[in-house]
């Protein structure tokens, strides 16, 4: 098995003098070198044809027993030194100072036509930033993850992969729901990759401890490696640098909205510097369309992460690292006009996106009314968000009258549609016709169009939380129906049409099928 090593963070970032892999606070410096855990009894469970590819490596490769080794931790791979990255954070809007890779180590970074990867794995055992954690992750957490960072990659939004899936042959004491009831479950270990691992949270905890001088290195080599079009470094450079981290994130969330993905835990330390979805923990996919909704416990109370304020949060975390990167920038007018023209983006790019998922092409001055009344009427009875979108691309505009008919599978309560509710859904059909007149497009190509951007199939809660079951009773076949699945996330597939339904009924408040804890 032959791996193209092409280490850069570690050796170009200052890295923590202390050796000894005890909890602590890690001054200047980027990483700790850390060596993963040896586990009892690995098992691969799960292997990405596209990621082996992509880091140039076979399927031969993948039966190896060096492959089990390497991507359980259990080996290291030659001339590399596996650490963990520094990092702090803002976590549900408190600064928390220090966090870290807690249960992350990355292995190394690979080159591969022309491409450059970082490889981590999730779940591999302490670091100096585990504070009262033990580093490891359960198969649970793990199979959600695994599958939801492939499954993001094929809907089209920007997101970190995963190359493996396996069995640590470990027992992790977990308490789920945090109420004091701690079992122990199956651990895990995830393979991820991404260009780069870094986070809002990398920069911000350096001019948290006024290291001026590890910030302009961090930043420097960013910039050089990631962002290698903006040139040299200097302090316009550096503006330039937030400008396109925000224009990247806007990006990111924008597809988030699009498909109905809830992050759930958007900390500053869970936001890729890339504009990456980075950190699927308590995440879930809107299934009643709601604006309030949150997959996350922690949240339930303030739902500071809730689906309809994901853009606003965006900006907010933009601000705290504007203010992480202002000793080098000095500009405060700049970063400031910077923040404003990302609410301003963000007004107008939701607008297009949603215009998209309508089947329209052209702009309209009525078009925001159109879209906000639609929102308005989605939320009035329990709307399936997936179905209904997928469902809208066969209107025919000739007949408003058949709106409902339309759409009808995307309701949960069909008997609540009646009196005043019909009759705004029966308005809001005739004004969709209305509009559609003013476009060019045929049924049929604005069908296809819709049906590019309006996915038929999405991991439910309830899908990963099946493929979890069956897996715990040692049964994996799920988890690659899903996988192959959600590869073709826009394609009809008639194969899987039982996946293209509403949450069942008993799937409605099940722990791991509503909302879930960031335990795992």
């Amino acid at each position: 098995m032959q791996l193209n090593i092409k280490d850069r963070f570690n050796t170009e970032l200052p890295a923590d003098s202390i050796l000894e892999n005890s909890r602590r606070q890690v001054k200047e410096a980027c990483f700790s070198y850390v060596t993963p855990k040896q586990t009892k009894k690995p098992e691969l469970l799960h292997v990405s044809p596209e990621m082996l590819h992509s880091l140039g490596l076979t399927e031969e490769d993948a039966k190896s027993k060096d492959f089990l080794n390497i991507f359980t931790g259990n080996t290291v791979l030659p001339n590399t030194k596996p650490y963990a990255m520094c990092y702090g954070g803002h976590q549900f809007g408190n600064w928390a100072g220090q966090l870290g890779d807690g249960r992350a180590i990355n292995l190394a970074e690979i080159e591969h036509e022309n491409k450059h990867w970082a490889i981590q794995l999730k779940g591999a055992g302490e670091t100096p930033y585990s504070r009262t954690a033990d580093g490891l992750a359960v198969l649970r957490s793990s199979v959600r993850e695994y599958l939801c960072s492939e499954a993001m990659y094929h809907l089209g939004v920007p997101t970190t992969r995963a190359l493996s899936l396996a069995l640590s042959g470990d027992n992790v004491l977990r308490d789920v729901l945090y109420n004091g009831n701690s079992a122990y479950e199956k651990g895990a270990i995830v393979c991820r990759v991404a260009p780069s691992f870094l986070r809002f949270g990398s920069f911000q905890i350096f001019p948290a401890r006024e290291d001026k001088e590890t910030l302009k290195t961090l930043v420097d080599y960013t910039i050089k490696h990631h962002f290698t079009y903006l040139g040299m470094p200097s302090k316009s450079t550096y503006l330039q640098f937030f400008e396109a981290v925000s224009a990247r994130t806007l990006d990111m969330i924008i597809h988030w909205q699009r498909v109905g993905f809830v992050h759930g835990v958007m900390n500053t330390d869970n936001l890729s510097i890339l504009g990456q979805t980075i950190d699927y923990g308590p995440y879930g996919w809107l299934e009643g369309y709601d604006h309030d909704w949150t997959p996350n416990t922690t949240d339930s109370q303030f739902k500071r992460y809730r689906f309809g304020a994901q853009l606003d949060i965006g900006h907010w975390n933009l601000y705290q690292l504007a203010n992480a990167l202002y000793p080098l920038i000095e500009d405060a007018e700049g970063l400031q006009n910077s923040l404003k023209a990302y609410s301003e983006k963000a007004k107008t790019q939701y607008i297009e996106m949603m215009r998209t998922k309508l089947g329209l092409l052209t702009e309209d001055s009525s078009d925001a009314k159109l879209i906000f009344s639609l929102e308005d009427l989605l939320q009035l009875t329990e709307t399936d968000m997936t179905i209904f979108f997928r469902s809208l691309s066969a209107f025919s505009a000739e007949n408003s009258l058949d709106g409902l008919e339309t759409v009808k599978d995307a309701f949960y309560m069909p008997n609540e549609l009646s009196g005043t509710i019909r009759k705004q859904w029966n308005a809001w059909f005739e004004s969709y016709t209305e509009r559609l007149k003013k476009e060019t497009l045929s049924f049929q190509d604005r069908k296809e169009k819709m049906n590019t951007v309006n996915p038929k199939y999405v991991l439910r809660n309830y899908m990963a939380q099946l493929a979890i079951d069956d897996a715990d009773k040692g049964d994996y076949k799920l988890i690659d129906d899903l996988f192959q699945l959600l590869k073709k996330p826009y394609d009809e597939q008639p194969e899987n049409e039982k996946w293209f339904a509403k949450r069942p009924d008993w799937a409605r408040h099940k722990v791991g099928c509503s909302m879930l804890s960031c335990s795992s």
